[in-house]
């Protein structure tokens, strides 16, 4: 191996590019639990190598599980700490986290679960679910969840794709004070998934919630019950079998099933907790996420640094506002994620944690979702702590991991990732593909990373290709707007396209018209972020038939059946009228037309219209003031 001239993490991120595979067999040699094989990359990982050809280890034999579970030693210490919302906190040692893990095994191999079977959670984010997704990988099933708040439609556009042979479900949830009760949606949804031979219902809202409008229904607590103090058993598989299929925002039709490979996305995250986010063994870990979003893959993935995972489900500004702050210091966090929404929402609502809670343990805030903004850069260190590391990340679900964010060496300039992730290739491209010292343009990769996904599940290879590299040959084009700073950080300026980004929570625009548009009184709708308050916030337009009005009892019909049906995060903050809504030639719905008249930029596709005068109707609408 070569002993690189390391000054700083600049130079160690340049070569741990020009010497791609030594840097990821170093990566593996942190922990990975496993054999490597003899090969790091196959073709060589290299700039101007298609990223979607090169596989890493692929001479490999692993299990995410084994990696999982099988890094601390002392089975009594905390393994999963579980608050809830308006619940005492629950916990489960390592030793009954494995015990556990090889019980509900043991079930789902009764069941006939086999390799490449799809194990599917909707639920909230419990210490069930971990366990789930710990089992079903242990035997080389597939995981693949989503939350309880999503509605039987947004189930059944994500489940009824990948077609589960298990689903576990919870009975209901708790959010902002109130419960919700599942179980009639669970008896829709299960009808509608024929794939499905076994429903493990978790009681969530009450004590045993009744079975009897559930087919192949069985209750959690009955499930592994035959099977008691099990070890699990790990079924070690290439590192390319899929672990996990997470759900794509859904913008130009159903969401897409996004396949991830096991030892890929581990390497991945095992690079960012450990180097990037100083992540160490014996730790206490917290994001705030559920489970529809792959920050929940993230953070079970520090089990494998041997940190303790804090889990949260509920509003986190419940029933206290404080209530993160709270968990923060009673548990000792010494890593505390969030999404820059919530920090904004903090800070609005004058949290000052550092003169009320002992954070001394916390070393590390971090944030994504969305741009962090200079106001919450400067609220962290003001009113949360002083000494923290603030590392903003970014990636996203597509590769369940980040392009660019935190660096423990190097300082945090407000408003500002501090720079690409090492062994990620991360260039800004203008439109006519010239790499851009200045100035935004589209986030690029231009070498290939363990975490490029296997594809899209039912996909022949070219949705996928569509969606990540058709603009630039040869580079993986994210959708993000970014610029490349005079200090080497890297600000985010949003997306690049017609994916919405609503607070911190990216919302795809097909699954949202398929809602809308069922309303007799509406004809066609757009939807588009709106630079707002120093954040982003969800505007719909919407067509209306001839002779209707949007009344307020209609915008209401509308916000109920879009929660109801998809989820609270697909509600608008604005639902407005128009007369025409813009179109290119070839008939498509222009929403980067739009959200650039919305936001007050010149409109990069004019050209393309055909009805451009349409765009009168969204700009300097006083309603978007407000």
């Amino acid at each position: 191996m070569t002993h690189p001239d390391v000054t700083d993490s600049v130079v160690l991120h340049r070569w741990s590019l020009d010497h791609a595979d030594e840097f990821w067999q170093r990566v593996w040699d942190l922990g990975i639990i496993g054999d490597p094989g003899g090969v790091v990359s196959e073709p060589p990982c290299r700039v101007g190598e298609d990223l979607r050809s090169v596989r890493f280890f692929p001479q490999s034999s692993f299990c995410l599980a084994e990696n999982l579970l099988g890094r601390q030693p002392d089975a009594g210490g905390d393994a999963i700490v579980a608050w809830r919302e308006g619940a005492a906190p629950r916990r489960v040692s390592w030793g009954a986290l494995r015990a556990q893990v090889g019980s509900v095994q043991a079930a789902l191999a009764a069941d006939g679960v086999r390799p490449g079977d799809r194990v599917a959670a909707w639920m909230p984010n419990v210490i069930e679910t971990v366990v789930t997704m710990l089992a079903a990988n242990a035997l080389g099933a597939t995981f693949t969840s989503t939350s309880s708040d999503f509605g039987v439609a947004g189930v059944l556009d994500r489940f009824g794709q990948t077609e589960p042979v298990v689903l576990v479900a919870a009975d209901g949830y708790r959010y902002g004070g109130r419960e919700f009760r599942n179980m009639d949606r669970l008896a829709e949804v299960v009808a509608s998934l024929p794939s499905v031979r076994r429903v493990v219902v978790v009681s969530v809202v009450d004590e045993r919630a009744d079975l009897t409008a559930v087919p192949h229904g069985v209750h959690w607590d009955d499930y592994g019950a035959p099977f008691p103090d099990r070890a699990p058993e790990f079924l070690r598989l290439a590192g390319d079998h899929p672990a996990y299929i997470l759900y794509s925002s859904g913008t130009t039709g159903k969401p897409k099933c996004i396949v991830h490979r096991a030892l890929g996305v581990l390497l991945m995250h095992l690079k960012e907790q450990r180097l990037h986010l100083d992540i160490r063994p014996g730790d206490r870990v917290f994001y705030f996420t559920t489970c529809g979003w792959m920050m929940w893959n993230w953070l079970v993935s520090a089990l494998g640094v041997g940190a303790t995972i804090v889990l949260y489900d509920g509003n986190p500004l419940a029933p206290e506002t404080s209530v993160l702050w709270d968990m923060a210091a009673a548990e000792q966090l010494t890593f505390l994620g969030v999404s820059s929404k919530y920090l904004d929402a903090a800070r609005k609502a004058g949290l000052q944690p550092a003169h009320t809670h002992d954070l001394s343990s916390v070393r590390t805030v971090c944030s994504t979702g969305s741009p962090l903004s200079p106001e919450s850069y400067r609220y962290v260190y003001d009113g949360v702590k002083p000494d923290v590391h603030l590392a903003s990340i970014s990636g996203g679900t597509d590769l369940c991991g980040c392009f660019v964010g935190g660096d423990p060496t190097r300082a945090v300039y407000e408003g500002e990732i501090q720079g690409p992730m090492l062994g990620m290739a991360v260039e800004v491209l203008s439109d006519d593909g010239e790499l851009l010292a200045h100035g935004a343009g589209e986030l690029t990769c231009a070498m290939a990373f363990p975490s490029v996904p296997l594809g899209f599940w039912g996909d022949d290879g070219s949705a996928f290709t569509a969606a990540y590299f058709e603009k630039f040959e040869g580079r993986w084009t994210h959708g993000d707007f970014a610029e490349i700073t005079d200090t080497g950080g890297v600000i985010i300026h949003g997306r690049s396209d017609a994916t919405l980004n609503a607070g911190g929570v990216r919302i795809g625009t097909a699954e949202l018209y398929s809602r809308v548009e069922l309303r007799p009184e509406i004809t066609e709708a757009v939807a588009v972020g709106q630079a707002f308050d120093g954040d982003s916030r969800m505007v719909l337009f919407v067509k209306l038939a001839d002779g209707q009005q949007l009344t307020p009892e209609l915008q209401n019909i509308v916000r109920q059946d879009l929660r109801a049906n998809l989820s609270p995060r697909h509600v608008p903050a604005k639902i407005l009228a128009v007369a025409d809504i813009p179109r290119t030639r070839s008939g498509k719905i222009s929403e980067l037309a739009v959200a650039d008249a919305v936001n007050g930029r010149m409109v990069r596709n004019l050209g393309a219209l055909a009805n451009a005068e349409s765009l009168d109707h969204f700009r300097h609408r006083p309603e978007l003031a407000e």
